[in-house]
């Protein structure tokens, strides 16, 4: 592109040419900020902008157009942001709160229709999150866990795919608040799981991605085995011998989480994915034939035979 040639060659007049176009982002047309927007967004991506002593002005006005009128120009500076993981690495860790505190009012944009500027915010975190201080992501980790979870069923694929992504990053910062997150991982397993049968190839991937990143948080030798050695990216998953000794595990595990386990997998009995509405009464065969019989008592029989 223009941006990343400009970025290899025209390296000393940059800090001009910025000084120029920072006016433009206060222009009263749409089409010159979406444009100066973009064109810095690229720019972060390459480190010739921590070089020129350019990163803290550029980062400042990226920020400053996160309330911008026009949903475009909130998502490029969002793009922008995230952009920084890769262009000054380094610098993410010094403004790490700052960076975390947009991606998540972007994933709380208002005025986000088809959720562009959420999806953008979700995909800059998980480039984010491998440079921040573990102390700028704990105090948001919940909130975080809790506003993308319902992008796990979204009609899009790449919002299914982003989320549930970032949700397995998220994992990496678990152990402080290991009761908290634990908790978020039980909320979205039977998602992730029914997700493995998802139409898109690249939304099983991240499931597989998340299962294999959740498995060391669930405190369950045989579950955290059977998420790295099948959940592979390279090998094929036998879905239902998988479910079956998955559900061995967790009623080993998790008996009281029974009625629980059960209760979300009913909500997919009305999926719009045929694979996935097949593959939740399936579930829920295999809970409860491996739930002991004391644990077995706490079913709502009604509840399961009428389907809702």
């Amino acid at each position: 592109s223009v941006c990343s040639a400009m970025a290899r060659y025209a390296g000393p007049r940059l800090p001009l040419i910025v000084k120029n176009l920072v006016p433009t982002l206060s222009s009263v047309f749409d089409s010159q900020r979406i444009t100066t927007t973009a064109f810095f967004a690229e720019l972060l991506n390459s480190n010739v902008v921590n070089d020129l002593i350019l990163l803290e002005t550029m980062m400042d006005n990226m920020t400053g157009r996160q309330k911008d009128a026009c949903m475009l120009v909130r998502m490029l500076a969002l793009r922008g942001l995230g952009n920084i993981a890769s262009g000054s690495p380094e610098k993410v860790r010094k403004h790490g709160a700052k960076l975390l505190a947009s991606m998540v009012n972007g994933m709380d944009d208002k005025d986000d229709p088809h959720n562009l500027v959420a999806l953008e915010a979700m995909s800059s975190l998980s480039k984010l999150l491998d440079h921040v201080e573990e102390r700028d992501i704990q105090s948001m980790l919940l909130h975080i866990a809790i506003r993308i979870r319902p992008f796990f069923d979204s009609e899009q694929p790449d919002l299914r795919q982003s989320s549930i992504v970032l949700f397995g990053n998220l994992t990496k910062f678990s152990e402080g608040n290991c009761e908290v997150f634990f908790e978020q991982i039980l909320n979205g397993l039977v998602t992730l799981l029914l997700h493995l049968q998802d139409p898109k190839p690249e939304v099983v991937k991240a499931c597989k991605f998340a299962l294999r990143m959740c498995g060391p948080s669930m405190g369950c030798e045989g579950l955290c085995d059977m998420f790295l050695n099948h959940l592979r990216e390279d090998r094929s998953l036998h879905y239902g011998e998988f479910m079956n000794n998955v559900c061995k595990h967790l009623m080993q595990s998790y008996p009281e989480m029974l009625n629980r386990l059960i209760l979300t997998n009913l909500f997919y009995f009305k999926s719009n994915w045929v694979d996935i509405r097949a593959a939740a009464p399936m579930f829920i065969g295999f809970l409860v034939l491996h739930v002991d019989e004391d644990h077995g008592q706490q079913v709502d029989l009604d509840h399961l035979i009428s389907g809702e």
